[in-house]
């Protein structure tokens, strides 16, 4: 300490000649001189302090450092992270859909990047007639478009759109010859039918649909997360028919909303317990209008649906007369306690004129900018997932592949431990201590605390033989990853007796699911020795 002390004097006695000249120094009073001199040392104290709490904390850590590697840029699959990849059409061949990146030089498959396939498809696509349902049949285009996904490692998510005004008929035929009311908006379209969802033949027919999707489901290895409400103008929550809108009065409106909208998350909330469910954060949750001021009740449905167990996703990213700011509001309030997954907005292969978005930001025939606008809404939201539509997909890699490689290294989570302090010698009966760090190197957070995961997902270490065989799995049950955020490292400390023969073994680490015999479930952000179960090798130790 002698030599630092040194070192700050050399510093600081210059700099206070350097400030105070001579004929300054004659000017100002014993008690300025005595003032400035003693916050000089006020500083110097305060620094000195800081730096030796550092110290002592490192210090107390025993045992033997090891510093991981961090990963900055692989993909990583983990649940309710990255990229989600859209269906374009019931073809099993478009999960292998490739495209041409200049940045790279060749062609690279938009599932390689993705850890979700979403698939938006109708209630009369899935259950054509009463009691059949096409996923389960291995032949049809939809059971293979599934199974597709499944034999290429990645999870599928749904939404299934029962309103028909633009699409066709999106409920079965057979809910409607059942005696389930609806409203055509049309006549001269006559099969573009909205069943109203109050409507008791409706609920029973829907009710039993998502029964039978949960049997097959309700598992978090095939499921990612279930888009858990449905209603309105292509399933987005909005625009909900109640009544006939040219009849109707709208006295009944809010009632019937917050009647139907308990009803279908309850039913959902109590068919998918294991997997997560997400619900569209739009102002006008439920309304019978599309876009107007906020409604009154609108963060009060979103609230229930949220305490029930849903997080939230929202679909008009990067459209900025849509996303404004009551909706980026509500992101920042559920910000690091719900995940939030992104849709953009703008279609800019289709016939949406994005050049005409109020952010001026946007040029025609230049769909790299949609995307730019997406991601910087992306970012700000804090966003969990981000979207590959089928539509637009070709413009992220074509024109904007460096937007698709920084969200795999900015986005999310991506979690590794920075620091952990091993003992080298252990006696087997002994308690011995293990101290660990974490870091989130993403922006957005990993959501154990989801009620369908129920903190499940906890920090584990492993003793493993010469035959890379698990011989002891220590779980530390204080070990919190939902509270890991960025530029937030938390440390814990974990005693206890490893209970093994003696011999040589080698310290592992993981983030495990405590609900699937602690096996390791979550891919860590690192370069280093990896077992094919997911541990990490850290190093050696010797139990006596």
């Amino acid at each position: 300490m002698g030599k630092v002390r040194a070192i700050v004097r050399c510093k600081i006695v210059p700099s206070l000649i350097n400030y105070y000249t001579v004929t300054d120094m004659k000017k100002l009073s014993k008690m300025r001189l005595f003032y400035h001199l003693s916050m000089f040392l006020l500083v110097l104290l305060l620094m000195a302090c800081k730096k030796n709490s550092a110290d002592n904390e490192t210090k107390a850590a025993e045992g033997t450092l090891v510093k991981p590697n961090y990963n900055r840029s692989s993909v990583f699959r983990n649940p309710l992270d990255g990229w989600v990849m859209y269906a374009g059409g019931d073809n099993e061949a478009y999960w292998d859909t490739d495209f041409y990146v200049p940045d790279l030089g060749k062609r690279v498959k938009a599932l390689d990047y993705a850890s979700a396939c979403y698939i938006r498809t109708s209630w009369t696509k899935l259950n054509p007639t009463n009691g059949v349902y096409a996923w389960r049949d291995p032949s049809s285009p939809l059971g293979k478009l599934i199974k597709g996904a499944e034999t290429r490692g990645v999870p599928i998510a749904f939404r299934i759109v029962v309103d028909g005004r633009d699409q066709g008929l999106n409920t079965p035929q057979f809910v409607f010859d059942a005696g389930a009311k609806y409203y055509l908006e049309n006549s001269s379209f006559p099969t573009r039918r909205t069943p109203y969802p109050q409507d008791p033949i409706f609920k029973q027919h829907y009710a039993k649909l998502i029964e039978e999707l949960a049997k097959d489901f309700n598992d978090p290895k095939k499921t990612a997360f279930i888009d858990a409400y449905g209603l309105g103008k292509w399933g987005e929550a909005h625009n909900v028919i109640y009544e006939d809108p040219n009849t109707s009065n709208g006295q009944n409106t809010e009632r019937l909303k917050e009647e139907v909208f308990d009803w279908v998350t309850d039913l959902y909330t109590q068919k998918f317990t294991k997997v997560p469910l997400v619900i569209n954060y739009h102002r006008l949750i439920g309304h019978p209008l599309s876009w107007g001021a906020a409604n009154i009740n609108s963060d009060k449905l979103l609230v229930k649906a949220i305490n029930k167990g849903y997080s939230i996703r929202q679909d008009a990213f990067g459209m900025t007369d849509y996303y404004q700011s009551w909706e980026k509001n509500f992101a920042k309030t559920w910000n690091f306690k719900r995940p939030i997954i992104m849709e953009g907005g703008w279609i800019t292969t289709g016939t949406h004129r994005y050049w005409t978005d109020p952010s001026g930001k946007y040029r025609e025939g230049h769909p790299e900018d949609v995307r730019q606008g997406e991601f910087d809404a992306s970012a700000e939201a804090a966003v969990n997932m981000m979207d590959f539509r089928a539509g637009d997909i070709e413009s992220w890699f074509a024109k904007s592949f460096s937007l698709v490689q920084r969200f795999v290294s900015e986005g999310g989570y991506r979690l590794y431990p920075d620091q952990v302090y091993l003992p080298e010698k252990i006696n087997s009966g002994t308690e011995t201590t293990i101290t660990h760090r974490w870091r989130n190197m993403g922006w957005g957070y990993f959501p154990n605390n989801i009620p369908q995961w129920n903190y499940k997902y906890k920090v584990a270490f492993a003793l493993i033989d010469a035959s890379n065989t698990v011989k002891k799995v220590i779980v530390d049950d204080k070990s919190e990853p939902s509270a890991w955020l960025k530029n937030n490292p938390v440390s814990y400390e974990l005693k206890t007796a490893v209970g093994v023969p003696a011999g040589t073994y080698t310290w592992a680490v993981a983030i495990v699911d405590t609900t699937n015999e602690n096996k390791p479930a979550i891919k860590l952000s690192v370069n280093g020795d990896i077992t094919t179960a997911g541990w990490l090798k850290l190093m050696n130790v010797q139990v006596q």
